[in-house]
Formats: C-alpha cells, structure tokens, sequence
C-alpha cells in the first residue's frame, strides 16, 4: 500500500491559526458577566458563544485541510462534513452551560475542558471520514497522543479564561485556546497517513475545494465580523460595565481576597451588632438590579452579602444578585440582629448556615448554595460569629 505524501500552504497554515484565535476571542467575549444578566440573555449568549467557538474549530481544520496538497484530487462528502460543524457546536455548547449554569469549580472547569478537548478531536476524525478519493490511516499512538494533548490543552485553556473574568484571562484564554485547536489538528496528522481510493458510496453530494473554500470563508467573514464587534465592546465598557466595575462573574471567591476601600473603611471599626450610633433609617427589604429594573428580596430570604468594589451582591437559594448598596450601607440600613458581619467582605445570615467549621485561627460558614457554598470569618470575628451561631 503506497502513502501519499503531502505538504502545507504556509499561507493557510497561518490563516488557520488566525480563524482559531478570532472564534476563541469572540466566543470567550460573549459569555463575560453573564452572571449580571437574565436567563434568556444567559442562553442566548451561551448558544452565540457555542456558534462561535464551534465554528471556529471547524473553520480552523478546513482552512488547514484546504492547505494540504496531495498528487491525487480528493473531495469531500457533504453530510459527513456538515455532521463535524454540528458535533464541534454542540460540543462547546455543553461545556458553557457546564460552566455558567453549576457552579464553577476546579472539577468543573476539568470536565469542560475535557468535553472540549474530546468534541475537537471528534469533530477532527468525523472530518476525515468525509474525504473522497482518498482515506486517513491512524495509528494508535498518533490518536492517543491527539486525545492527551487535545483534553490538556484546553482544560488549560479554560483554566485561563476562567480563572478570573478579566480582560487579560479572555486575552490570555484566546491565546490558549487557539493555539489548542491549531496544534491538536496538525499533531493528529502528525500520526496520520493517506492513501488513494476508488470513489465510494457517499452518504451525501460531493463538496470540491473550491465550494469547500467559499463555505469556509463566509463562516470566517462571520466571525471576523462577530470579532470585531464584540472587539469594540470588549475595548469600551458599555453602561452597564461601568455601572459593575468589580463584575468578575464567578461561582466562587476565596477566602483570601483583598480588601476593597469600603470594606477596609468598614472593618477598620468592628461591632459586636450591626449599624453605628448614626444610622440611616433601617429596612426590611433589600434592593437588586435585574434588566434594568429594581426589584427586592425580604431580608430574611437573603443568605449572604458579599463586597464588590463599592456595591455588592447577595446571594438566595436561587442565585447570586447585584445590589447598588456598598458593604457599609448595608451594615447600616439593615436592621440589628438580622445579618452579621464574619470578614471585611461579607454580611451573613445565621438562619441560613448549614454548618460551622473551625480551623487554626479563623472559620468558615458552609451554605447550601450553588452560588455560594462557603464564607470565611476573619479572626477578628471568629469568637462573635461562633457566639451568633451558638457554637
């Protein structure tokens, strides 16, 4: 059996890297702050971020195949060539709904990077399958090298973007991510060899590369168009972005983030209950921002207030909610008794604690919230919160 030999178009070599970092900036793009949004703009752009990042991992393998020059034509098939866009869509797909819908976790951003690094590979191999004319050959230890390298590298990726919703993760997210899609498709040639075939039974028409390439530049024309808008977005916060300087859109906070000017203020003066000798009228209700619209949860379903910047969010048994108020104005408008302050950051509600845990010189409060599964007491508080709790 003869093997044919092939080289690249270093044209299209590049082009194709450039395809990966346009779909992996745009889709990363599109899914920053979700958390501040409703749940139909939450799924309307998971599933554009999906189209995006998807379609990009598929533009990124045809602009490369469209580069490989072989001494024989070769085709692809139609349908089996569709079936990879779905699959690489679909794929990315589950893993952002993994990552803004449960909460975020090391094991978490794991199992979407592994979904992810899997769905390229799937997308890669389905991909070859639809060559006509001629067929890929693989060996074992090309596919496993592939897997490996596919599933670490974007769990990397991920990893990077996710690690912190700043403009910089999305940058250095983009990078990792393009770079993934670019080298797991040529070390999976790497292992690759190909023959010559008769014609076989398609499953679908046949697609040659000059039909091939016009598909593959009107989906690039659309990211490149999706690119630069969410570019000039990404370069000039909208209102809404102002309004949340702090935004960082995560599930979780460790225990040891850095102090904000409020609640530095705040905790530089600790009180045994809450409010100080000049309180502004207390209330029962506290006040969220949702679409625009100012809406209120009662005091007592309210399980936790956490400082971000100089507003906050509070967290319910149904997610995480961004309120105007700074940490120091909650303190104050809240009535006695009803929240206690565990850390310079944090308001909790006793009712709300599933359980206590004491370490060496401080604690954490353990809730049973997805949005917020633990808070840190400060050794400051340590002995009024254990008093609180009756601990």
């Amino acid at each position: 059996m003869a093997y044919l030999d092939y080289t690249h178009n270093p044209g299209l070599v590049v082009a194709s890297l450039l395809v990966a970092l346009i779909a992996g900036f745009t889709g990363l793009s599109l899914t920053k702050g979700l958390s501040e949004r409703g749940l139909l703009q939450r799924k309307l752009s998971i599933a554009m971020a999906s189209i995006a990042l998807g379609g990009g991992i598929w533009s990124m393998h045809f602009v490369a195949m469209l580069g490989m020059q072989m001494p024989t034509l070769f085709y692809y098939d139609a349908a089996v060539t569709l079936a990879s866009a779905l699959v690489a869509i679909l794929v990315v797909g589950i893993a952002l709904l993994i990552l803004h819908f449960r909460p975020r976790t090391p094991q978490m951003l794991v199992l979407a990077g592994t979904i992810v690094g899997l769905g390229v590979l799937a997308m890669h191999y389905i991909g070859m399958a639809g060559l006509e004319l001629c067929r890929a050959l693989y060996t074992p230890s090309g596919v496993a090298l592939a897997v490996v390298s596919s599933v670490a590298f974007n769990i990397a990726a991920f990893a990077c973007a996710y690690g912190q919703r700043s403009h910089r993760n999305i940058l250095l997210g983009t990078v990792c991510f393009g770079v993934a899609v670019f080298a797991v498709h040529f070390i999976a040639l790497w292992g690759t060899s190909f023959v010559a075939v008769e014609a076989s039974t398609e499953v679908g028409p046949l697609i040659g590369n000059e039909v091939l390439a016009i598909g593959v530049v009107l989906t690039s024309f659309a990211l490149c168009g999706a690119f630069l808008l969410t570019g000039v977005t990404f370069l000039t916060p909208s209102p809404a972005a102002k309004a949340h300087p702090s935004e960082r859109d995560e599930a979780q906070e460790p225990s040891g983030d850095k102090p904000t000017a409020e609640s530095t203020k705040a905790d530089a003066q600790p009180s045994p209950a809450l409010g100080t000798d000049t309180q502004p009228v207390t209330t029962t209700q506290i006040p969220y921002e949702q679409e625009g619209r100012s809406f209120f949860f009662d005091a007592s379903a309210v399980a936790a207030i956490r400082a971000e910047g100089h507003y906050t969010h509070i967290y319910t048994k149904t997610g995480k909610f961004f309120c105007a108020w700074s940490i120091t104005e909650a303190e104050k408008r809240l009535s006695p008794g009803v929240f206690t302050k565990t850390h310079r950051s944090y308001l909790i509600n006793p009712a709300h604690v599933a359980s206590f845990e004491r370490l060496k010189d401080n604690g954490v409060c353990h809730f049973d919230l997805a949005a917020l599964p633990k808070v840190p007491v400060s050794r400051a508080r340590l002995k009024q919160v254990r008093a609180v709790l009756g601990v």
